[in-house]
């Protein structure tokens, strides 16, 4: 099931996006806190303006160096355990939104990544059982300000900026996460081509690890690392980035005012 959240005007409402990605049913209310049951109308997807389709009510979780290819190419080790930062809320954007990158920054780079949305609030939750508590899947883009990175020490500010992690262009509730390819264009070049089958540390292993340190609540989204070939991003360009089973999130980047 593809959820999608959207306006056509007015308040942001959500909808179940048909098989070709053409039209949308609505919905009522959140679908992470109430059952879905259809309103009886619908759009045409180009109608609408999809929106991110979760805004995480507490947090985003990212993922460093999560794949051994990526942790090659910066330069570094793959870690002994995963590596986690924390995001505001505040970076998140919907598919189509600007990225706006801030004059405090002169290098900033794209990472595609395939994001966990969680569905129902838990703690302490085992590998097996991390499938209960996934309510779907979206995909992501890393934004990472590479300057900030060296010279802060840590990574709040170079990956959680505004508009620093577009989310979309829905979810999707039946996924199989665990061999998907991951894949990334800059202004229709391909940058990125790999698969969460070469991921160090699996969705279960992550929602696991991530749980044992934090509540995790409904809507809070776990961000699991990016494959090899990022690369620096400017104004002007476009990002789009797919990941198999999902869709394509695209993004202009622009400079800020």
């Amino acid at each position: 099931m593809r959820i999608c959240r959207f306006t056509a005007g007015d308040d942001p409402m959500f909808g179940l996006v048909d098989g070709a990605g053409e039209k949308l049913a609505e919905i009522s209310g959140d679908p992470l806190y109430t059952k879905i049951e259809l309103t009886g109308q619908t759009h045409a997807l180009e109608d609408v303006r999809l929106l991110a389709p979760v805004i995480p009510r507490s947090k985003v979780v990212g993922i460093g160096r999560n794949y051994a290819d990526h942790a090659a190419e910066m330069q570094g080790e793959v870690p002994a355990e995963p590596l986690m930062f924390l995001m505001p809320n505040t970076a998140v954007v919907g598919p189509g939104d600007p990225v706006v990158v801030p004059s405090v920054t002169t290098e900033v780079s794209y990472e595609a990544e395939l994001a966990v949305v969680i569905g129902r609030l838990c703690k302490d939750v085992a590998a097996t059982d991390a499938a209960s508590v996934v309510f779907g899947y979206t995909a992501a883009n890393d934004v990472t300000a590479r300057d900030l990175q060296r010279t802060d020490g840590q990574w709040a500010r170079a990956k959680g900026m505004d508009t620093f992690c577009p989310l979309g262009p829905w979810l999707e509730t039946d996924l199989d996460p665990s061999a998907l390819s991951v894949r990334c264009w800059v202004d229709g070049d391909l940058r990125q081509d790999g698969s969460t089958a070469d991921m160090v540390y699996g969705v279960g292993a992550l929602v696991e690890y991530v749980s044992r340190a934090f509540t995790l609540l409904p809507g809070d989204v776990i961000l699991t690392g990016t494959p090899a070939g990022v690369g620096p991003v400017v104004a002007g360009q476009r990002v789009e980035i797919d990941i198999e089973g999902i869709g394509t999130l695209s993004n202009p980047f622009v400079a800020a005012d």
